[in-house]
């Protein structure tokens, strides 16, 4: 039986602690490149997966030494900054066309971002700590996964809006710049941690 007000508290809590996070500008990036269904599909997978896995390690996840996961985080956000201010420049109105983006290709991107990234997340760990800590896996993990969903649902669609005011190679040099500085950061606090 799933215990909706442990699902809403879940739902409220993660999706307050993932909105500023990578997650959303990601999903802003991949928004404005691809079909969003294709995109939401390969990040809804993705998550659903941390989830499940959050859930059921419970709070073995917090064992892993924060150290570690800040300097990988901080080298995923290098490496991405990098691929995005290196890429050479594509035609706008050839990377809009959906028929050069199939959904295997799309969905893939999607979920490999999603599960890279975020593996050891913050999110990660409050949900395997929700779920230690309230003993419902299933009312828990709706909750997480829904609130993953939801951040991701608006990173998307607001991709696709900022689109169509803002060129596509403004976007891409905002977003590696900033992933630039959170990979900054991550190794800042994984050196000084």
């Amino acid at each position: 039986m799933i215990s909706l007000t442990v699902t809403a508290v879940v739902f409220g809590v993660v999706f307050l602690a993932e909105l500023p996070d990578k997650t959303a500008l990601a999903g802003l990036v991949l928004g404005t490149r691809y079909r969003a269904s294709y995109v939401f599909a390969g990040v809804a997978a993705a998550f659903a997966l941390h989830v499940v896995l959050a859930v059921a390690a419970g709070s073995v996840l917090t064992l892993l030494p924060q150290q570690i996961v800040q300097a990988l985080t901080g080298v995923l956000f290098l490496g991405g900054a990098a691929v995005l201010l290196l890429r050479k420049g594509e035609d706008e109105e050839e990377v809009r066309k959906p028929e050069n983006q199939s959904f295997w290709k799309v969905s893939g991107a999607g979920f490999m971002l999603i599960l890279v990234a975020e593996f050891g997340d913050l999110t990660q760990i409050m949900t395997a700590n929700l779920a230690a800590r309230y003993d419902d896996p299933l009312s828990v993990g709706l909750g997480a996964v829904l609130a993953l969903w939801a951040v991701a649902g608006l990173g998307i669609v607001g991709g696709k809006a900022l689109m169509t005011k803002v060129p596509l190679r403004l976007i891409t040099q905002v977003a590696a710049l900033v992933m630039l500085a959170l990979g900054l950061w991550s190794l800042w606090e994984a050196v000084t941690g």
